[in-house]
């Protein structure tokens, strides 16, 4: 039986070597009928009399010496492909910090318009934490459910539909039915946990699809450069607000102690809306992108397809693609819950899944309330109106973004196939703890503005400034990056959607967590509702121990990927 096995193979081969470039194409389809033919007759052949092909488990590696589409795809140059699948995947995550982070100036102009009776207009933080936890919580969900759905039906079938969710989501986060209170806040709520999940579906989808459709060369920039949409998102919701707010605010011509008017109703869900555009006009592109040569011809064991997916979009010549001989049936790799695959792949996805949950306790904790640490360097409530409030606030998020947050992405993209990820990750949580410890310690002190009545310490924001830069030319950006190289393609998309949904957690937690606890007694004074708790000194000095152990789980338990193929990499014991 397996003679005859071989015979078939070798007559493939020969009848492979045997067609002329001129009429490649014509071969190609044929070939392609052929081969499947072949195929399903070597799959009942293995059911049957259970033959072994490829002794021993490391199935991957061997898939990877067998297939030319693989390797071509690991040495194949730069193409405007690239780029292009950079902004269609990016754009996801624009959409995902647009929505999340505009989060902050929104409460504001919520907090006028239906708490206008509450003392300094706050929302009771109970409400402000909900609002923030379930967009989290949704995105937690959808990371795992969207994770698992692109490695058991194809990251393109599902890629779509997390997109068109976040598009529908964010249209209904700014109806938000009704006008009273209550009836806002729940169907914002439900709304936001909606999108919550569109979000999650992206991020494991994202990252998969642009690292298996990338070189081992510049595989790290090319992920980067899609996460780096995120740092374009919240600059675009914090210019979208400022502009929003500007119109409203020349229109009414309302003065500081002039109460709300009805239209910052309309303000806020307009900001809301204009997020789901750049999303919107993507999603064509999305539909057209083919499945990764990858997922198709290590799951879907379909080789041909996948050498004519990459023949059209890479323009690779389909004589380095093409098989030199037929892939015999193979033994599926270790189920997901087995103990061989956490033998195996254990420490990546505890490695990979707790990094991001300490750096999601830090970034989520400082990014979206921004406007409570700044609190400080903002005017007075009372100095100012709904629409000049949410515009500062946006202000002081831009400068942050354009300033620090931006440019710390593009050093990731510059120097991550340069310098490695696990260099970039440990360096990215060191240079924070120091932040934080020379932001916490002194605080009341030095930085804290009624300190000897003195003026806003701008030190404070430069410091504060970066912070986030190493943020993202570090940890915030190679989270996203190191889950999607280390795992088998069976298995890939879900091992990024666990990681990604354990660091959700830690977003709660942190963004939560410090909304409470950074109220001490000189804050409580000031900040009307909220309980007392540890103050800025306290929290500040917990977030730099949270990045001081980020920093030694990377060093014990994260392997570099640095120019080394995914295959090669799932199979590094």
């Amino acid at each position: 039986m397996v003679q005859d096995d071989t015979k078939l193979k070798q007559d493939f081969q020969a009848k492979c070597s045997s067609v002329s470039n001129s009429t490649m194409s014509e071969a190609v389809q044929e070939r392609q009928v052929h081969y499947k033919l072949l195929f399903e007759m070597l799959k009942v052949l293995h059911l049957i009399f259970d033959v072994q092909y490829f002794p021993g488990n490391n199935i991957s590696h061997q898939l990877q010496r067998k297939l030319p589409v693989l390797s071509a795809l690991d040495t194949a140059k730069t193409q405007l492909y690239h780029f292009k699948a950079i902004i269609i995947a990016g754009m996801g995550l624009f959409t995902d910090a647009y929505d999340l982070f505009c989060i902050a100036p929104i409460m504001i102009l919520i907090g006028r318009v239906y708490y206008e009776n509450e003392p300094q207009f706050v929302i009771p933080p109970i409400v402000v934490s909900t609002m923030v936890a379930i967009a989290l919580l949704g995105t937690a969900i959808g990371q795992l459910v969207f994770g698992r759905l692109g490695d058991k039906i194809g990251r393109r079938r599902v890629y779509g539909l997390a997109l068109m969710i976040m598009v529908l989501s964010s249209i209904g986060c700014g109806f938000s039915i009704c006008t009273t209170r209550n009836c806002v806040l729940v169907s914002l709520g439900l709304f936001r946990f909606v999108l919550g999940l569109g979000i999650g579906g992206d991020y494991p989808l994202s990252a998969t699809i642009m690292s298996e459709f990338a070189n081992k060369r510049t595989r790290g920039a090319f992920i980067a450069a899609v996460f780096s949409m995120q740092g374009f998102g919240i600059l675009a919701a914090s210019a979208v607000t400022m502009v929003v707010c500007a119109i409203f605010d020349r229109a009414s011509n309302l003065s500081a102690k002039d109460p709300t008017p009805k239209e910052a109703d309309v303000a806020w869900r307009l900001i809301l809306m204009i997020g789901a555009i750049p999303a919107g006009l993507t999603f064509y592109w999305r539909m057209m992108m083919p499945e990764t040569a990858r997922y198709t011809a290590l799951v879907e064991q379909n080789v041909v397809q996948a050498a004519m997916d990459m023949e059209k979009v890479l323009e690779l010549p389909m004589s380095q693609i093409v098989e030199d001989e037929l892939l015999s049936p193979i033994r599926p790799p270790d189920p997901l819950h087995s103990k061989q695959f956490f033998h195996r792949h254990g420490r990546d996805l505890f490695s990979c899944s707790f990094t991001w949950f300490l750096l999601d306790i830090v970034f989520y904790s400082s990014t979206l309330f921004q406007s409570h640490i700044y609190n400080q360097h903002l005017p007075k409530n009372e100095n100012m109106n709904a629409y000049r409030h949410a515009f500062e606030v946006a202000k002081l998020q831009a400068i942050i973004a354009a300033c620090s947050t931006i440019p710390g992405y593009w050093f990731t993209v510059y120097f991550i196939d340069r310098i490695g990820r696990v260099k970039i990750q440990m360096m990215g949580f060191f240079f924070m703890a120091m932040v934080f410890l020379a932001l916490g310690i002194p605080y009341y002190q030095y930085w804290y503005k009624e300190t000897n009545n003195s003026k806003p310490n701008k030190g404070f924001l430069f410091l504060y400034g970066i912070a986030f830069f190493f943020s993202n030319f570090g940890p915030n950006t190679t989270t996203f990056i190191v889950p999607a190289e280390l795992f088998p393609a069976r298995y890939r998309s879900t091992c990024h959607g666990i990681s990604g949904a354990i660091g959700k957690v830690g977003a709660i937690i942190g963004s939560v967590g410090f909304l409470w606890a950074s109220n001490g007694k000189k804050e409580i004074k000031k900040e009307v509702n909220f309980p007392e708790a540890l103050g800025m000194t306290a929290s500040l000095i917990i977030l730099a121990g949270v990045c001081l152990l980020g920093m030694a789980v990377t060093f014990f338990f994260t392997r570099e990927t640095m120019g080394r193929s995914l295959e090669e990499n799932e199979n590094d014991d």
